[in-house]
């Protein structure tokens, strides 16, 4: 294989890595924004239930069953660590960063762009 062919795949394997990543884009970006609602949601419901007065007379289930924001959006933010956010949130900089692994056996390089 020529220097020229080998050109010629190296672009088109970045122009079929860049099309793949901006494609992955919306997707992530969707999922960025509901896991930031998600957090300030339990941040804000815990804010709640940790100045409530009657959160430490009464038990600890009790407190949650008192507390219905803050319970379901701390169930909801596990529930979606366990669905697997945190790598739908980052999955562009994983494929890039495998794309980074592979070429540099090669002695290729690529950047973020």
């Amino acid at each position: 294989m020529n220097s020229l062919e080998q050109a010629e795949d190296l672009k088109a394997f970045e122009r079929r890595l860049t099309e793949y990543i901006h494609c992955l884009q919306p997707a992530t970006g969707r999922w960025r924004m509901l896991l930031i609602v998600v957090s300030v949601c339990t941040a804000t419901g815990a804010w709640n239930w940790l100045i409530d007065p009657e959160t430490q007379k009464v038990s600890f289930f009790t407190s949650l069953w008192n507390h219905p924001f803050f319970t379901i959006s701390c169930i909801t933010l596990i529930g979606l660590f366990f669905a697997g956010i945190h790598k739908r949130v980052v999955a562009p900089s994983i494929i890039a960063a495998r794309c980074r692994t592979v070429l540099a056996e090669y002695n290729m390089s690529c950047d973020d762009h």
